[in-house]
This record gives C-alpha cells, sequence and structure tokens, in this order.
C-alpha cells in the first residue's frame, strides 16, 4: 500500500457529538491523497458507534481506540507514531476545516517555500453550536523568517502561529515528537522548535476553524492553574536566550513582574530566577525606556484592533445565521 501525501491526525477523547461535523469537513477536500487517522483515548462515550460508518463507507478513514487513556500529548504523539504521510495535519475532534481548499493550500505554501519548516493559516472561531464567533488572523500573509515569528510571540506574549488544527508540517522534522512534559504550550513549544530550523508560510484565509468551550483542554488547563505558569515560565525563559531583542525580553519581564503582583505570596522558584537573569540582561535603563514605548502605543494598538474587530463585524453581519463577536 502507498503512502499517502497527507496523514490528517484526529485525537480525540469524548467528543462524539462533534467529531461528524469535523470527519466531514476532511472527506469533502478537493486535495484526495490523504489518510484520516482518528485515535480515541478510551473514550466514554459513543465515539467508536460514530465514527465505525465513516471507515465503512471510506477506506481513507481508520480509527484507533487506546486500551487506556493517555492523555492529550501522549496521544498526540501516539497519532504521529502511526502516521503513513509525508505531511502532518492536525485536526482536533472539535474542530474542523472551514474551507474546501485547506489541504491543497497549506501544502502549496510548504512546497512553494522550501525553506519553511510550518505552514499556518489564520482561524474562525466557532462556539459549541458551531457559530462562527469571530477570525483570529494575528500574522500578515506571507513566508517569514522562523526567529522573527519567535521574537513576535515573546514580544506579543501569546501563540501568534494558531493551535496544531491549523498548521502543517512535514513528518520528517517533528520525530523527536512533541514535549510531554508540557500539558498547556506544547504546540508552541513545538511550533519554537520548527522555527529555530526554518520559516513559517502563513495565510490569512482562515482554512480551519477551531471551537472555543468549556470541555476544552486549555479550558481545563486555566481552570486548574496550569496554564499562566507553563506559559510564563517557558516564554521567560525562551526571552533569556541569545538573539533575541530587548524588546522580546521586556515583554517577558514584564508579564513576570505583573504576574507577581497580580499573584501575591510565594512565586516559583524558576520563575524568580528567570525574572532576575532578564533584568540582568535588559538593564533598568532598557526596561524603563521599553515601559515607555509601551504606555505609549497601548492606544495605537487598541485603535487598531477595535477597528479590525469593526472590520469583520461588518463581514459576519452580512451572513445570515452568524454571530458578532469576534476577536481577530
Amino acid at each position: 500500500m502507498s503512502s499517502p501525501e497527507i496523514s490528517v491526525l484526529m485525537p480525540t477523547y469524548n467528543y462524539a457529538s462533534y467529531l461528524p461535523e469535523a470527519i466531514a469537513s476532511v472527506l469533502s477536500q478537493d486535495f484526495q491523497d490523504f489518510e484520516l487517522l482518528i485515535v480515541d483515548d478510551a473514550s466514554t462515550d459513543n465515539t467508536v458507534e460514530v465514527v465505525n460508518p465513516f471507515c465503512v463507507r471510506d477506506a481513507r478513514v481508520r480509527l484507533t481506540v487506546n486500551s487506556a487513556n493517555l492523555g492529550m500529548v501522549n496521544n498526540w504523539n501516539n497519532c504521529l507514531k502511526e502516521a503513513r504521510g509525508k505531511y502532518i495535519k492536525y485536526l482536533f475532534g472539535d474542530d474542523k476545516l472551514s474551507d474546501p481548499q485547506a489541504l491543497t493550500k497549506l501544502i502549496t505554501l510548504l512546497r512553494n517555500n522550501p525553506g519553511a519548516t510550518l505552514a499556518a493559516s489564520a482561524r474562525a472561531i466557532l462556539d459549541e453550536k458551531s457559530n462562527m464567533t469571530g477570525i483570529w488572523r494575528p500574522l500578515p500573509d506571507g513566508c517569514h523568517n522562523g526567529r522573527k515569528v519567535i521574537s513576535a510571540c515573546l514580544i506579543e506574549n501569546g501563540n501568534m502561529v494558531g493551535e496544531p488544527s491549523s498548521v502543517l508540517f512535514r513528518k520528517a522534522d517533528v520525530q523527536r515528537g512533541f514535549d510531554p512534559r508540557f500539558r498547556q504550550i506544547v504546540d508552541i513549544e513545538m511550533w519554537f522548535h520548527l522555527l529555530e530550523q526554518g520559516d513559517l508560510a502563513y495565510t490569512r484565509e482562515p482554512l480551519c476553524a477551531y471551537r472555543l468551550h468549556a470541555r476544552q483542554q486549555s479550558a481545563v488547563n486555566d481552570n486548574e492553574g496550569v496554564a499562566w505558569k507553563e506559559h510564563l515560565l517557558f516564554f521567560s525563559r525562551y526571552a533569556t536566550k541569545p538573539g533575541f531583542s530587548r524588546q522580546a525580553r521586556f515583554s517577558a519581564l514584564f508579564a513576570l513582574r505583573r504576574s507577581r503582583q497580580k499573584k501575591p505570596g510565594p512565586f516559583h522558584a524558576e520563575l524568580l530566577d528567570t525574572e532576575h537573569r532578564l533584568a540582568s540582561q535588559l538593564g533598568g535603563i532598557w526596561y524603563a525606556l521599553h515601559w515607555i514605548w509601551y504606555r505609549l502605543t497601548i492606544p495605537l494598538r487598541n485603535l487598531r484592533r477595535s477597528m479590525e474587530k469593526a472590520l469583520i463585524r461588518a463581514r459576519l453581519s452580512r451572513r445570515p445565521g452568524r454571530k458578532d463577536i469576534t476577536q481577530p
């Protein structure tokens, strides 16, 4: 059996209600040379009953059920291990592809930019009832230098690339797998790993749709207090590496100090150590100058975001049945 060009990997846990929409979005793609590997992490709902008819109707759809629950990151790596394709496209069981040419457009981005290790797109945001509530498109179109994208993430203190459902990459570039030491920032840790090796090819077309709901792992991590600590530690530690700008170091140091003010009491020892290292690398005068720059540019950034939201609301208002809550 010949290997498919793309492995679409769908790790899932108790997402039976969302799976038909996710699977249908893959099977409706104009790009046909793919396998759809669904790996169920020992769900307690009727996932198997929902997926089996798709496997019967289309030989490209395969279902694997873990004998015991492996957890999110280990299940991602289990998917990766079973993949037979040259290119990897994750699509979580509660997300979907929002464009029938999503696979074609993403693989074309990588093929046309051989120096890129990641292709990514803007993403539409869905609520639990599949209403589109906005579009996230934080980067301009084009091929972006990998280390500059990392710097932009550090400066914005966030994931400018996107969730796994919005990216495509070569299997050969991710042989080490996702790092199971992390629970929240496991995706951006992999993106940084790839972007240190190459560039990011990005399109502002929303080729995928990312669903926000209370049962997703990021919401669970947030409630358990895992998210902010992992995020702070990883981003601030990365900012201490050689080659990143003073602005990136300032953003990491500013986030650390603001978090310590908001969460009084004992602070993680490594975070304190990283804060001291950043302060030493940056120097007091540079921190003061960047703080002034940050405060002066906040109104301009807020104005730009408000204008982007207004444009998105205008577009959504022309589509029947769409909500108008947006976050570009």
